[in-house]
């Protein structure tokens, strides 16, 4: 009977459930220890120092908002793969916290001079976080009401974007009633859809924002602020194609396999799904093999598929030297472009000539 009441209260009452990892974050003074000591101030200047070029940022406003991303859905045994895959399978919030944090305190600033970052000394950095199932983003900082306006549209905007692939339909919905839809669907258990993630992925653009700026890329590309003027020895962009490529890579073969055989390297259907070991996997139904890859309903809407099977186009705007270079240092690279897991192009300073990497020499396209 106790069981049948929670039943019922969770149809009718859609109460938000919260991840178990973020629901311990708060606004605390964060120590960073490497085992069991305590790093010094240098060593958390050079820590963020390595996170504030690998971002690109040169110039700094005098509010700096740090974005991570997390997802929220109920009674799914799927959420991590929402989650930020760099942040272990959950959300980026304490991430962008403790960055936050790293980059306010004057001490750590004093160190980034010597290490070639000068931070004005009005500049302040606010962590947020992109719900990416509701487009909410939310600062955990106190920002000016223009700043939370732009957001606002901006959420507004990707919502209106989305609404038509998770069947929200009614053009004579208000801001406000849009949103609240979107909500509604994270809390409600039985929601089997609650966003499509990564799903149609298809390119990776490393280059200078601008670059993309203005061009409709249907989020289907992921994007990595680069500038090779700004990186003489290509230190920078070794660690961009050694890791964030790599990442990229795997999200796109994932939803790749999951499509091409979804019996083999999906997980089959998510409402058939119970946990193996609290944690260790699902088994589709009552035993058999534990299930890989993604659900059914994770790639394909019960009418057509959300996911284009094809392997991720790699654009970086860099000279075809240092692509070269960094593919002999580093066999995982070389073996991903050379057997075509991935298609590597190189774009031209003045962005007019595209070239492919293929079978060992760069041809113009």
């Amino acid at each position: 009977m106790s069981y049948f009441y929670q039943l019922f209260s969770k149809v009718f009452s859609l109460q938000k459930t919260h991840h178990p990892v973020d629901s311990h974050i708060d606004s605390r003074k964060w120590q960073l220890k490497q085992g069991e000591h305590e790093i010094t101030v240098l060593e958390q200047a050079k820590l963020a120092a390595g996170i504030v070029k690998g971002m690109g940022l040169t110039e700094f406003a005098d509010t700096v908002l740090l974005v991570g991303h997390g997802a929220h859905t109920t009674n799914n045994l799927h959420e991590a793969g929402l989650q930020c895959g760099a942040c272990g399978g959950q959300s980026g919030e304490v991430n962008v916290k403790v960055l936050a944090q790293l980059l306010n305190d004057q001490a750590v600033r004093a160190e980034l001079i010597a290490l070639g970052i000068a931070i004005p000394s009005q500049t302040r950095f606010v962590a947020a976080l992109h719900n990416t199932t509701t487009e909410t983003i939310s600062p955990y900082g106190e920002i000016d009401t223009e700043m939370l306006r732009w957001l606002k549209q901006a959420s507004h905007q990707a919502r209106v974007e989305r609404a038509h692939t998770l069947a929200i339909t009614g053009k004579e919905l208000s801001e406000q009633q849009l949103e609240q839809r979107f909500i509604a669907r994270i809390k409600d258990w039985s929601q089997v859809r609650p966003e499509w993630g990564l799903a149609n992925n298809a390119a990776f653009v490393v280059a200078p924002r601008q670059v993309t700026q203005g061009i409709g890329l249907q989020g289907r590309v992921f994007l990595h602020e680069y500038s090779a003027e700004q990186d003489q020895d290509f230190s920078q962009l070794t660690a961009i194609l050694t890791a964030p490529m790599l990442v990229t890579n795997w999200i796109n073969m994932q939803y790749n396999a999951s499509v091409t055989d979804t019996h083999k390297y999906g997980s089959g259907n998510k409402v058939l799904h119970n946990v193996v070991g609290g944690r260790i996997g699902v088994f589709e139904g009552n035993g058999g093999d534990l299930r890989i890859g993604l659900p059914m309903q994770s790639v394909h809407n019960g009418e057509k598929w959300m996911h284009t099977p094809q392997r991720l186009s790699v654009i970086v705007q860099a000279p075809t030297e240092a692509l070269e270079q960094i593919m002999t240092a580093h066999p995982v690279v070389k073996q991903l472009v050379e057997n075509e897991w991935l298609y590597l192009l190189s774009i031209s300073p003045n962005c007019n000539e595209v070239s492919r990497f293929d079978n060992g020499k760069w041809k113009l396209l």
